[in-house]
């Protein structure tokens, strides 16, 4: 597959994955945090199977098998519980807001692991984005220490799970960038996702599913935004432009809460959107500095 074309699909995830978080949470209202997104996953995995194809193990590296599975189950059940556990839809909101530190942590990697060039606006990107979080987790008061650290132990474990999956999804971004030989595994990550959400579920004792049309309805359009999402940033990230991808991707945050607002019905403060353009913000600084460094070495 050409590179340009594998970049415009890795953009078509972009959009996809602006409106998982209010969709994720919306799912998780009606069938449970743990229950939704067995349900979700399990949906996700059929619209994979129907529009990727069937899993040919024998194709795909070792490495890139053990590897890519772990770092992507992993990630997933951090970001769907994170959002499913959490108290209201505005945390849910602010969760999901700490979980898009990735692609800041993503260049970091790759600085660190794939020798990608860079130069001094990292530093400045990097605080940036860390600062933004801290003003989104600050309420309304903005940057108040006293009101993020009460904030987040109103729900350590929702935070936790968001930023361990902020660090863990810019591992399999890096990694799988090295290890993958050209191959996608979403399918095959999707369908084990989903068995570890319903042998998660199961060990629970179940758990009330509350099944109506609005429940099936968003259901459809989370697994679809998630399969689909995951399956074009797969086909980006393994033949596109890996630095490109990243530098689109820091739009997200900006158009999740706007999209998660909206479909949560939760209203955001003035510091929270200070606080998701920092974070947008940094993530570009951080961009810019990879793109500088680039364009100075092909000069030479």
């Amino acid at each position: 597959m050409r590179p340009n074309k594998a970049t415009l699909i890795g953009m078509v995830a972009v959009l996809l994955w602006s409106s998982i978080v209010g969709l994720i949470r919306s799912v998780s209202e009606h069938l449970g945090p743990t229950g939704g997104a067995a349900m979700m996953y399990s949906v996700a995995s059929v619209f994979l199977l129907l529009s990727v194809g069937h899993v040919k193990l024998r194709e795909f590296p070792r490495r890139y098998l053990v590897w890519g599975s772990l770092l992507f189950v992993t990630y997933e059940l951090c970001l769907s519980l994170s959002i499913g556990y959490a108290n209201t839809a505005r945390q849910a909101i602010e969760v999901g807001m700490v979980n898009y530190l990735w692609p800041t942590f993503t260049i970091v990697a790759a600085i660190l692991f794939n020798r990608q060039p860079t130069n001094l606006l990292i530093v400045p990107g990097f605080l940036l984005s860390i600062a933004g979080i801290c003003r989104v987790l600050g309420g309304e008061q903005g940057f108040d220490a006293a009101g993020m650290l009460a904030n987040v132990r109103d729900n350590p474990l929702s935070y936790g799970l968001a930023f361990a999956g902020a660090l863990i999804w810019a591992a399999y971004c890096t990694v799988t960038a090295r290890i993958a030989g050209g191959k996608n595994g979403v399918t095959l990550f999707f369908i084990l996702v989903s068995v570890s959400l319903w042998i998660k579920y199961l060990l629970e004792g179940g758990g009330h599913m509350e099944f109506s049309m609005e429940a099936v309805i968003y259901l459809v359009l989370a697994a679809g935004a998630m399969g689909f999402g995951y399956g074009a940033w797969n086909v980006g990230i393994l033949h596109g432009n890996v630095t490109v991808l990243a530098g689109a991707s820091y739009f997200i945050p900006v158009f999740s809460a706007a999209l998660s607002t909206l479909l949560l019905r939760a209203p955001l403060s003035g510091a929270f959107w200070q606080g998701a353009a920092m974070v947008c913000g940094g993530a570009i600084l951080c961009w810019m500095a990879t793109r500088a460094k680039d364009a100075a070495s092909r000069k030479r």
